[in-house]
């Protein structure tokens, strides 16, 4: 079972860019202690014979051809105008 400090946490949440009260250091070093034995059991699982999974659904992704389609895009000769939305108090 790892300790950690409350440096360590600190630490962390320095590198996470997190500013925690003492109070929140309190509470969350023993919770990262937790997460950091739950890894440490994972670690001790044997996968040299696993392969590696990017995802378990079986899915893929449908792709379509990538073609221009003329009909949805302007042409680059003819300006358009839009109507303002902001207005400037002078």
């Amino acid at each position: 079972m790892s300790t950690l400090s409350k440096k360590t946490t600190e630490d962390i949440a320095k590198l996470a860019k997190l500013k925690l009260t003492s109070d929140e250091i309190s509470k969350f070093t023993p919770q990262l202690s937790a997460v950091v034995d739950l890894i440490d059991q994972l670690n001790e699982v044997n996968t040299k014979n696993i392969e590696p999974t990017a995802q378990t659904t079986g899915l893929t992704n449908i792709l379509r051809k990538d073609e221009i389609n003329e009909m949805n895009c302007l042409p680059q000769d003819e300006p358009f105008e839009v109507p303002q939305i902001i207005k400037k108090n002078l």
